[in-house]
């Protein structure tokens, strides 16, 4: 192994041997504390530290860092209190993320780390989000972004490439090749020669180093990081390395042939470097070990006052209330005279335009929003008023931008997403649930991310273009559900939507765009995301709905005859899905006595079921009837305008309020 000091002095070289050797020192005290039972789990990066402290070394301490499972260097070489971490890997109430994630899996903005999920992939699109707010703040700062050679596999790493390719962004996506997914060997992974090569496919920069020298990363990343802070673009780097242990402790490393561990030996990245400092006369011969006794000092007295610390105690309250990042709504009432006529789809475009008027840290991200104005125009003039930087056509790839959305959160940014179809939101599923749903939760991250998802059938689009998707989410805490059913809802939900730092899906009924009309006043308004609003009162029977649900609610209800007698319906617009809101529902139960909950998405596992649980759990004895529901058909959407109209709730919505009347 080779070392080139370049232009570090002595000093210099000695401390990257201090930051290099204490993520060995603590690995080692982790291993012996696992043997005797004392740490539950570990991932273990012996071999691989210097790839983590010379990256890190080598950028700002305000520059962002996105580490995975065995990146322990990040964490000390950003001076991460060594208690704290203990304490996390401890699950103490005083770790990172207060006993709710395990191991690596948090962030920290204080040290400028971002904390990884298991799904690895998406934490290269956060990375993009980082960098691509840090371009347009001209901070001229760098992110990096890890990853290994297993996860290159993912298709985040593709999107986050091409993302980072096409916005030019100041990204080092950074591959630790230690031959080994977990157990799957490389060889079982790709087929191109060395993974730095694909760089060329996406047409940026791409490096191979050795992930062992020290000082090989170091002055790489201090190049690159110079060479992209002039110019703006991403690198694809690639540091092979090896990891001595197994995947974590608990995997072993029988799939590992020997001889590869006696090559690898060789090559450890510590006692290459400290032979090299030896051997140059920067260090004494007898200084490895009076610094390694000094850290394992530091590193058992720090175990042990986190080992002291008591066990959590839970509290419901408490976690709940920390689902979602802290957010006091301000209604903000219109001052302009309600304007009448005003289409569905103009509602949504004027809240949006004056969002971004408002508030200039809110960037439009999805496919054909910018020239093209969106496939329904929502966004159409909005490239002409506030340029190409804050209206962005992205790639096609739902996954890489809403993960890409939360990397802007952590550098203060909002955005909003368009999903061009609501059903395309599938293919973004993980970075939705798993990510922005839980970041606040787990590390005090919020997601200020809207997602506006075009949904619903009778437009006659078909099983992939109809869909009513808002009970996938409607399980995830984290996530708020906002479904408007009137022009004046559209536009004041969406406002509050986008002031709201917490993630929300705002979906919009397609039918409902250019199919209604309404009051809606000219200026910026907001109205109160959790509240229902009863559009229509009655005395027989209580209409839970939302969306196109309340239209043909109040068509049905109102205008068809039910016999002598009948008093009319209370109709329920939730407008809220997630949280619902219990108060009004409370009220309309108590009011008549029976309930519908009518929707468009299908009948088995949709929302009508868990409210019609908590009714029945809750208001039991206010009910004279069952709790009834009217929902589609439980198959795909049709595309024949016949077929449509059989599968939609709308054609049994009559049948439905006469039975419950009936009971």
């Amino acid at each position: 192994m080779q070392f080139e000091r370049k232009n570090l002095t002595n000093q210099e070289l000695v401390n990257l041997y201090q930051l290099l050797l204490k993520p060995r020192v603590i690995e080692e005290r982790m291993l012996k504390l696992l043997r005797q039972g004392r740490v539950s789990k570990w991932f273990s990066g012996i071999g691989q530290e210097a790839i983590a402290v010379g990256v890190t070394a080598a950028l700002d301490e305000d520059e962002y860092v996105c580490p995975l499972h065995r990146n322990l260097g990040v964490f000390t070489t950003r001076n991460c209190n060594l208690q704290q971490l203990f304490e996390q890997f401890q699950g103490k109430q005083n770790g990172f993320s207060q006993g709710r994630e395990r191991s690596f899996h948090f962030g920290t903005n204080e040290h400028h780390i971002v904390g990884m999920i298991s799904h690895l992939g998406p934490q290269l699109c956060v990375g993009d989000g980082i960098a691509l707010a840090s371009k347009l703040k001209r901070e001229k700062k760098i992110t990096v972004a890890f990853t290994g050679d297993g996860g290159t596999s993912e298709g985040d790493f593709h999107e986050a490439c091409n993302i980072a390719a096409v916005w030019d962004l100041p990204i080092i996506i950074l591959i630790e090749n230690n031959g080994y997914g977990l157990s799957t060997p490389v060889n079982e992974q790709f087929r191109c020669k060395q993974l730095a090569d694909r760089a060329i496919g996406y047409g940026i920069k791409g490096l191979t180093i050795d992930g062992n020298n020290i000082l090989e990363v170091y002055h790489t990343v201090k190049q690159l990081r110079e060479e992209m802070i002039a110019h703006p673009h991403p690198v694809l780097l690639e540091c092979m390395t090896f990891r001595m242990r197994g995947h974590e402790e608990a995997s072993g490393v029988k799939y590992v042939p020997k001889e590869l561990f006696e090559i690898w030996e060789k090559k450890d990245p510590v006692t290459n470097y400290e032979n090299w400092l030896i051997s140059e006369g920067i260090i004494s011969p007898d200084y490895p070990e009076m610094l390694k006794e000094e850290y394992d000092k530091e590193v058992r007295a720090a175990f042990d006052k986190a080992d002291k610390q008591p066990e959590i105690t839970p509290n419901i309250e408490k976690e709940e209330a920390e689902v979602y990042a802290p957010f006091v709504v301000q209604i903000r009432n219109p001052k302009s005279e309600i304007r009448n006529h005003l289409r569905f789809v103009d509602a949504v475009s004027e809240g949006l335009k004056q969002s971004m008027e408002k508030f200039d840290n809110l960037i439009i991200m999805g496919q054909d929003v910018a020239e093209y104005g969106g496939v329904f125009k929502i966004t159409e003039g909005f490239v002409e008023q506030f340029g190409k930087e804050r209206v962005r056509n992205t790639p096609l790839c739902e996954s890489g931008i809403l993960s890409a959305a939360l990397g802007m959160s952590v550098k203060g940014m909002k955005s909003v997403v368009e999903m061009q179809f609501a059903d395309f939101v599938s293919t973004g599923f993980n970075a939705i649930v798993n990510n922005l749903a839980k970041s606040y939760w787990r590390w005090g991250q919020n997601a200020d991310v809207v997602i506006r998802m075009p949904t619903g059938a009778g437009v006659g689009a078909g099983p992939f273009h109809s869909q009513s998707n808002e009970a996938w989410f409607f399980h995830v805490p984290g996530l708020k559900i906002v479904y408007p059913s009137t022009p004046y809802d559209a536009k004041g939900l969406l406002c509050a939507a986008i002031e709201d730092p917490n993630p929300v899906m705002y979906f919009e009924h397609k039918a409902l765009y250019r199919g209604i009309e309404g009051e809606v006043p000219e200026d910026y308004y907001t109205l109160e995301i959790g509240k229902a609003k009863l559009v229509s009162e009655g005395e027989d029977i209580s209409i839970i709905t939302y969306g196109a649900g309340v239209h043909w609610a109040m068509e049905v209800a109102n205008s068809l005859p039910f016999g002598e007698g009948w008093g009319g319906a209370d109709i329920l617009d939730l407008r809220t899905l997630l949280p619902f809101d219990n108060e009004a529902i409370t009220a309309t139960v108590k009011k008549t006595g029976k309930v519908l909950i009518l929707h468009e998405d299908t009948l088995t596992g949709g929302i009508g079921a868990e409210i019609s649980a908590w009714i029945t759990e809750n208001l039991f004895e206010h009910l004279d009837a069952p709790v009834m529901r009217c929902a589609s058909l439980d198959t795909p959407v049709p595309f024949a305008i016949p077929l449509e109209k059989n599968f939609l709730a709308q054609s049994r919505l009559h049948e439905k309020i006469e039975k419950l009347m009936n009971y």
